[in-house]
């Protein structure tokens, strides 16, 4: 019996340039997790999660049910998985064994707000994978397969920086330069101090569930023309990620702080529809006293805040919006 883990992410800062040659920072939260099991069998199979049910008991359920987790599981994730899998080792001359096996996951990451719950399903399968196989591969290109799974599989866009910091763990820095990934299909990836995280937390919604932040400024498209603004704005939250990877290093919160706030003012400016739901979130920590952006694409943010009373204040005013407030695990316990 293989089992392997993967954990929830938090963007704290330069997303989303990560899918635009950009630089980011992202710490991984050991409070949600993904598991799979994988094991010996005699056909191949990949068992059913909570996630991929198909009955309800009845219409309201059904709704409820797709709000909160999607129109789909994990079994289509990890398919594909398996597919990317098996045609990359044959593309690096990798000789697999034929013996079958069975896949069971699981995932108490919450769905649908923006903390990468299907990447850390095919992080956690593909370490599983590596070891039923007896494979090695690298961590840059553990990433890359994981997000190749999402774009190339089943074509769902995604940026790498989910994929690397579930992959590397703790606190990293991101550098997706276009050269970089031009000539090696990956970036440059440095592993922070997760110490440096020292007041930072993490807050999510418990009450609504409104998805992951719908974009309606056609960006992607925009980037790929040539758009002067979107490429100024894609450069800004590099530079944002790059200067916050000095204040971290140099423990200055004030700088840290602002730069958290300006990554987030400069995302409302470039996607003018941002949900009423998403925007309390923000108001709401920010109004408190504490700096916050979205840690993903909306749903849950990130930020920081003073001390312990002015985080037990902020708890409070993030839990009459409906959300919940963490302190981020980055580090398993000693």
């Amino acid at each position: 019996m293989i089992e392997t883990y993967a954990y929830a992410r938090a963007g704290l800062l330069g997303n989303p340039s990560d899918g635009y040659f950009g630089k980011t920072i992202a710490f991984i939260m050991r409070n949600f997790r993904a598991r799979v099991l994988l094991y010996p069998s005699a056909r191949l199979e990949i068992r059913p999660s909570k996630a991929d049910v198909s009955s309800w008991e009845n219409l309201e359920d059904l709704r409820e049910t797709t709000r909160w987790r999607g129109y789909y599981g994990g079994i289509r994730i990890i398919q594909a998985l398996l597919k990317r899998f098996t045609d990359y080792c044959e593309e690096e001359g990798i000789r697999l064994h034929d013996r079958n096996f069975t896949v069971e996951y699981e995932s108490t990451i919450p769905l649908r707000l923006g903390m990468g719950g299907s990447s850390a399903i095919v992080i956690a399968a593909i370490r599983a994978l590596q070891e039923f196989f007896e494979v090695d591969i690298s961590e840059p290109i553990q990433a890359k397969l994981a997000l190749e799974t999402e774009t190339r599989e089943l074509g769902v866009g995604a940026g790498l920086q989910d994929r690397v910091v579930q992959v590397y763990e703790g606190l990293v820095y991101m550098d997706f330069s276009r050269d970089l990934l031009e000539s090696r299909g990956y970036g440059e990836y440095e592993r922070l101090d997760p110490a440096l995280l020292d007041k930072v937390y993490v807050a999510y919604r418990t009450s609504l569930s409104e998805g992951t932040e719908i974009f309606h400024n056609n960006i992607r498209a925009r980037f790929e023309e040539g758009d002067q603004v979107v490429i100024d704005a894609m450069q800004q939250w590099a530079g944002m990620a790059l200067d916050g990877r000095q204040a971290l290093v140099d423990a200055d919160p004030k700088r840290l702080g602002e730069l958290i706030n300006a990554n987030f003012d400069l995302r409302r400016q470039m996607y003018k529809h941002i949900s009423p739901g998403n925007l309390d979130l923000v108001r709401a920590a920010r109004a408190a006293g504490a700096t916050a952006k979205f840690a993903g694409s909306g749903g849950t943010i990130v930020g920081t805040f003073e001390d312990e009373p002015h985080l037990a204040e902020l708890s409070e005013a993030l839990a009459s919006v409906g959300a919940a407030t963490i302190r981020p695990q980055v580090t398993a316990p000693e």
